[in-house]
């Protein structure tokens, strides 16, 4: 009987000395910056992702295959000189330069310049694809 009343004892004082429970309020807030969540978690997200993707691209080996440097150097100058050649045709239309009517040929591209009652006409065509581009720039009223 004595343990009896020691037990209750210690249970009572163990009641007694525990601190009153306490609860918060529970807020969602949802972690996907798509659903309104931080957007400072979408790198995160984005990493995880990428780190969890099983799928395989199976043509993207062939699109890092590395391109001949000659062949990039081409077409590196055919931009050049496009952009050249179109820089001229804005600044004949808008003042400063000059460029006169006529057929170009400008690596493998064909060009041909037209001045019209609209403005003027540039009509960019690729032989080798059969491509073909018409720009219009229009006169200045």
């Amino acid at each position: 009987m004595k343990y009896l009343y020691c037990s209750v004892t210690a249970l009572l004082l163990a009641l007694g000395a525990a601190p009153a429970a306490t609860a918060q309020d529970f807020i969602y807030e949802p972690i996907n910056p798509n659903f309104g969540g931080n957007t400072f978690n979408y790198s995160s997200l984005l990493s995880s992702a990428t780190s969890q993707d099983t799928f395989k691209d199976p043509n993207a080996a062939q699109a890092r295959t590395a391109e001949d440097p000659l062949t990039s150097f081409a077409a590196s100058l055919n931009r050049q000189i496009l952009s050249q050649l179109t820089d001229r045709f804005i600044t004949d239309q808008f003042g400063k330069g000059t460029v006169k009517a006529g057929n170009y040929s400008v690596g493998g591209y064909q060009i041909q310049v037209t001045p019209g009652s609209n403005g003027v006409v540039i009509v960019i065509a690729d032989p080798a694809s059969g491509n073909q581009t018409t720009v219009t720039i229009p006169n200045l009223p």
